[in-house]
């Protein structure tokens, strides 16, 4: 994750020694040289998401200063909000990683409490993958639907063992196929709820800044401008579900024609195929 922009840009580099000292570890060793178990554990792999995502802005930067200047807008899916919102001006980059830091202990705490994941349903609209959730769902249970992430691609969270029934469920039901997601709990639900007032508290203490441009909330799936709305919604995203789609659909409804994937991965991209095929979304990080 970001090596190559590690070693050519200096901006990326001080990011990544700005979180070392931040964080209290050498976060550029576990994205660079891993390993992968401890990379992908919660309280790591959302300050690396966010780190990651800013290199990227800086990149962007240094290969089209036009377009960084130019943006109208942004939006993130999950933990990318804190950058969407960072780049937005809302938040300086160290009390964003603070922020992130904060979520990811507060939800590896909450996950850690209750067995529970997340699974992506593939090829199925919305009233199907409820139904699998209900099929799913037993002696009292939790399983709901908590990613909007495409048209047919929509993921659940929840127990463990509800987790565990969706694939043969799902494939009853016509399903092209699931993916378990490589996620420490069942994120965007109620189980997350031990890690609400933590979150709170942490939001309650960086200095907000007005923003330049407006984000995209991944609650209600509208544009917004106001850094203290936006407190309020990121302590309500721990729970809800994230409506993606539709955030990317109302950008599109917006006006936006053009969009950058400003992080590591093709997920958005993606995503974007699956939603808008003719619009043009183009990766940062290659």
């Amino acid at each position: 994750m970001c090596r190559q922009h590690f070693d050519a840009l200096p901006r990326v580099k001080d990011l990544f020694d700005s979180a070392k000292e931040l964080l209290g570890y050498d976060l550029a060793e576990i994205c660079f040289n891993g390993p992968k178990e401890k990379l992908d554990s919660t309280v790591v792999s959302q300050p690396a998401l966010y780190v990651c995502g800013m290199a990227a802005v800086e990149v962007l930067r240094e290969k089209s200063p036009d377009t960084v200047r130019d943006c109208q807008g942004a939006a993130g899916l999950s933990l990318g909000e804190y950058t969407a919102l960072t780049f937005a001006g809302g938040l300086s980059f160290e009390d964003g990683l603070r922020l992130v830091q904060k979520r990811g202990e507060a939800m590896q705490a909450a996950s850690d409490e209750t067995p529970s994941g997340m699974t992506s349903v593939l090829g199925l609209d919305r009233e199907k993958v409820q139904s699998i959730c209900d099929e799913a769902r037993i002696d009292g249970e939790l399983l709901l639907l908590a990613n909007f992430l495409s048209p047919g691609n929509i993921a659940v969270s929840g127990h463990l063992e509800s987790c565990g029934r969706v694939p043969e469920i799902a494939k009853a039901h016509g399903a092209i196929g699931c993916v378990p997601l490589p996620v420490a709990g069942a994120f965007h639900t109620s189980l997350m709820q031990p890690a609400v007032d933590k979150l709170a508290t942490a939001l309650s203490k960086p200095q907000w800044r007005d923003m330049r441009i407006p984000v995209y909330s991944n609650v209600d799936a509208k544009p917004y401008s106001q850094p203290s709305r936006f407190r309020q919604l990121l302590v309500q995203q721990v729970c809800s579900p994230v409506l993606w789609q539709q955030s990317i659909e109302q950008m599109l409804a917006d006006g936006f024609d053009e969009f950058y994937e400003v992080g590591p991965g093709r997920v958005l991209r993606g995503t974007m195929k699956r939603i808008s095929p003719k619009i043009r979304c183009q990766g940062v990080l290659e």
